[in-house]
């Protein structure tokens, strides 16, 4: 059986096969010299024709052919593939690529994100570490350096009370190496070896500055005088460096450290409530709150003992520990739904395209009261019976650092509720100028560290300039609703302005009243004066 695939290449073939039976056969008898001439000529000719028989075959676009003989047939087959060219070898490898990615497994576990780029366009240097860098992001960077002597002082002091040694803690880190890569975005360029030992040293670092901030850094063998271990000025801003969602460590790495200097590798939950008390003094409130008030507040929300805002649910990371914290345990998370039927009602929209509320100042002149609300949840704003109350806020040089890496958390983290998106949106709309972060402060539902009132209106101007989310999914959105009803009402609207312009102070009211007592004596002169006419006295 034969195979064609060649007409000219079989051709070929047939007549070198001819030439070796005859030369075989002439090595068996002898030839004569005719036969002989014959075959020389015959072997001369056909090897003339090879070479064009070689270019021709280097334009056919077949495979390469193999002729294979075997008892007595020839069978002309399909041989080895060319190799495929470069560009289709890098296609097939980028799917492959793709198909390890795309794992629910991994992704599941993912809670430590790059910061999207349309967020960096607002103000890049609130997402990037200036002192200290913490995690696989900001690894090794020149300008970050400097602390890694003061990281390495930390693991000094800490095998040296706990009298462990480093390979303990280097093992602990090796069985949690996958999962703990897992919970950062994209590939990580470091070795096995490189991982582990980063971050057994920032952990140590974060532990020992936990401990310190609640025990006391004299009592952990740092002297008073340390520039690092010690509440200084530049705590401040490690503080500031250590709550950016790229700077972030998984909580169960932290919690497996601890529990080894603590003698119980399964200890959980003491880091997180370290975690909170480090970072109390970036709290964006610190309204003092009676026993009393505590007691109301916990009642509200169906405590009847001591609130714990992580009682029920672990934290990921320190960010999301603090975030939790300010939130309590009123802003459940519940799974977001990407994908919705689209409408007109129920859209994701930029918030500078739907305006939820007016500023302080049209509000104001609409009749609407502001007052401030006892309670350290700054994001529980009430409206009723015309009057705004919104706890207090306060603003120092690290709030907009603090409420930007919050935000871009809840953009990017899926089981996460908007909750801290929502809430600077409602402020951003209250407060358009200076004069609105005033009146706010007159109240004294803003207190803030900055320069000067415009400083206060910039930054909110400035928080949410690229931020998109659910209009319909904020849950101050049936609040706006309910006070732009209230100012869609003219009687609001005609008694503001009346309050406003006659009985904004004691010296107007007297006028007021003084006109009125002139007006009504007016009309009863009037009313005699023609009553007297036409009814005379008899």
């Amino acid at each position: 059986m034969v195979a064609v695939f060649n007409k000219e290449l079989l051709s070929w073939y047939l007549i070198t096969l001819k030439l070796n039976e005859t030369v075989e056969a002439g090595l068996q008898k002898v030839q004569n010299p005719t036969t002989a001439t014959r075959s020389i000529e015959l072997s001369q000719e056909v090897q003339a024709q090879r070479p064009l028989q070689v270019q021709k075959e280097r334009h056919q676009p077949l495979d390469s052919l193999q002729v294979a003989v075997k008892d007595g047939t020839s069978n002309v087959e399909e041989g080895p593939k060319s190799p495929e060219p470069e560009w289709v070898i890098s296609i097939r490898e980028k799917l492959d690529h793709a198909n390890q990615d795309d794992d629910a497994v991994t992704w599941s576990k993912l809670c430590i994100y790059r910061v999207p780029q349309y967020l960096r366009e607002g103000d890049d240097k609130a997402y990037l570490p200036q002192i200290v860098s913490l995690g696989p992001y900001h690894h090794n960077k020149k300008r970050l350096r400097n602390m890694d002597p003061h990281k390495w002082r930390a693991v000094y002091h800490i095998l040296k009370r706990t009298n462990q040694d480093i390979k303990l803690y280097l093992d602990a880190i090796k069985e949690l190496e996958e999962r703990a890569r897992a919970c950062y975005e994209g590939p990580i360029c470091l070795r096995s070896n490189e991982f582990v030992e980063m971050m057994v040293l920032d952990c140590c670092f974060i532990l020992e500055l936990f401990r310190g901030a609640a025990e006391g850094f004299n009592q952990l063998g740092y002297s008073r005088n340390d520039p690092i271990f010690a509440m200084r000025g530049s705590m401040h801003s490690i503080q500031r460096d250590m709550i950016m969602l790229e700077n972030q460590i998984p909580l169960f790495v932290l919690d497996r450290l601890f529990g080894l200097q603590m003698g119980q590798p399964d200890l959980k939950g003491i880091v997180a409530k370290l975690a909170l008390r480090f970072f109390d003094p970036l709290t964006p409130t610190d309204e003092p709150l009676t026993n009393s008030d505590r007691t109301k507040l916990e009642s509200s929300l169906g405590h009847t003992s001591a609130f714990d805002p992580l009682a029920e649910l672990g934290g990921l990371h320190s960010l999301d520990v603090f975030r939790r914290s300010l939130l309590r345990i009123g802003p459940q998370p519940t799974p977001r739904i990407w994908v919705k039927r689209w409408s007109h009602s129920n859209r994701v929209a930029d918030k500078r395209r739907q305006q939820l509320l007016h500023c302080v100042t049209e509000l104001r002149e609409a009749g609407i009261n502001f007052k401030k609300r006892k309670t350290d949840r700054f994001w529980d704003v009430k409206f009723k019976n015309g009057v705004l109350k919104i706890p207090r806020l306060l603003i120092h040089d690290g709030t907009k650092s603090l409420f930007l890496n919050l935000i871009a958390f809840e953009q990017c983290h899926l089981d996460s509720t908007n909750y801290i998106t929502s809430y600077v949106v409602f402020m951003d709309n209250l407060i358009n100028s200076p004069e609105d972060v005033s009146v706010l402060h007159y109240y004294g539902i803003i207190e803030h560290w900055l320069g000067s009132d415009a400083e206060v209106a910039d930054l909110f101007n400035r928080l949410c300039q690229e931020v998109v989310f659910d209009i319909n999914d904020s849950y101050l959105s049936p609040l706006s609703q309910q006070v732009n009803r209230y100012c869609e009402h003219r009687w609001n609207t005609w008694r503001a302005t009346l309050s406003h312009k006659y009985f904004n102070n004691p010296w107007a009211i007297i006028s007021f009243v003084a006109a009125v007592v002139l007006l009504l004596l007016t009309l009863a002169q009037t009313f005699y004066g023609i009553y007297g006419y036409y009814e005379p006295h008899s």
